[in-house]
């Protein structure tokens, strides 16, 4: 049976956006470093983050970070969740390549739930770079995403 393609709607991202920072162990300092650099630009929006990293960065950079679960105890779903809610408009996480992870499954699926809702996602410190300094990333921008109602509506 072919599967019928997910019908899409237009949202408006706002201009202060909810940010999600996650870092693999060996990432964090890249990622702390990264944060300070951009920091202003990072305190024009709403901050997340799992357990360590959100804590670290709070500590490090002296601002608001509200912090999640820790991502092998469940952090990685609680953010996917959130991004399935709305309440997610850009992933900054910087995951190590090189280093396998007990957790991998978490980490492909928040991934997977980042893709499906269209939202940016960066991966290192360039493509970190490239977001921020976009200027969608201080403004609002329309970007496509599943319509769910509709998606219901047809299944009832």
């Amino acid at each position: 049976m072919k599967s019928k393609t997910l019908q899409q709607k237009t949202i408006t991202t706002p201009e202060r956006k909810n940010v999600a920072l996650v870092a693999h162990d060996n990432m964090k300092p890249a990622l702390i470093e990264w944060a300070e650099k951009h920091k202003e630009k990072l305190i024009k929006h709403n901050l997340m983050a799992t357990g360590t990293t959100g804590n670290l960065m709070q500590k490090q950079l002296n601002v608001p970070v509200h912090s999640l679960i820790s991502g092998p105890l469940g952090g990685d779903q609680q953010l996917g969740g959130l991004i399935a809610e709305g309440k997610i408009d850009v992933l900054i996480f910087f995951w190590d390549p090189f280093e396998p992870m007990p957790h991998d499954p978490d980490i492909k699926a928040l991934l997977r739930v980042a893709a499906v809702w269209n939202i940016p996602i960066a991966c290192s410190v360039s493509s970190a770079n490239f977001l921020v300094t976009s200027p969608l990333f201080e403004s609002g921008f329309e970007r496509q995403i599943p319509d769910y109602e509709k998606y219901l509506q047809e299944r009832l």
